[in-house]
């Protein structure tokens, strides 16, 4: 990442969002960033993925913010295909494993079904239309990240359908962008576990719009 950024011709900043390791990550994150100007690491106090990436949205001052999780499962030489001049129109950007031209690498044919599974789902409920929603790479504008992650409320790993849950009824422009795509085997997706959580979150999601929780 920081031969990725060194290389641009524009102002950035890397946040790094920890919390829930129970190794050294953080402590090797923050000595990384005290030796290398823009890096930041911030330690998110509780747990799930949600929580971690809504504090590192509000604690960006960019005027893009991307989040990417830590495998890098995507290239970062990616990048620039989410900002402009590449992207003209659109609040909110996303990575797609499954739009037109998308390539996935190395993946378990049962990885990939489960998936298409969890996303039939989500397209049925809550967001139709959308491809992939779950691919951890999303870029925001400062308004629109403002604006959603300000309004966010599940902190686990279905917090991405919330946020474009959010971002269709604010009326923001969704641009799914495929990408080439690398499995990693030390991904933490159970399959089972996920999938009926992953439902819990939706039809909170339906209720908390129902009870006005998003007006």
């Amino acid at each position: 990442m920081h031969d990725f950024v060194s290389r641009q011709s524009y102002s950035w900043e890397v946040v790094i969002a920890e919390n829930g390791s129970t190794d050294k990550t953080l402590r090797i994150a923050q000595d990384f960033a005290d030796a290398h100007p823009g890096f930041y690491v911030l330690q998110a106090a509780g747990r799930g993925k949600g929580l971690a990436v809504r504090q590192g949205m509000l604690f960006a001052q960019g005027e893009w913010r991307m989040m990417l999780d830590a495998d890098l499962s995507m290239p970062v030489d990616e990048i620039p295909r989410f900002l402009p001049p590449a992207i003209q129109d659109g609040e909110v950007i996303i990575a797609s494993r499954e739009a037109p031209g998308a390539v996935r690498y190395n993946e378990p044919d049962v990885r990939h079904i489960g998936g298409r599974v969890i996303n039939a789902m989500i397209r049925l409920l809550a967001l139709p239309g959308l491809h992939d929603t779950q691919c951890g790479f999303k870029c925001f504008s400062a308004a629109a990240a403002q604006y959603l992650f300000s309004r966010q409320t599940i902190n686990g790993w279905s917090f991405d359908v919330e946020i474009l849950y959010l971002a269709r009824k604010r009326g923001y422009t969704i641009t799914e962008l495929p990408i080439p795509w690398y499995y990693s085997e030390q991904s933490h997706v159970r399959p089972v576990a996920d999938t009926v959580s992953m439902l819990a979150d939706i039809l909170r999601i339906r209720n908390n719009d129902l009870q006005g929780r998003y007006a």
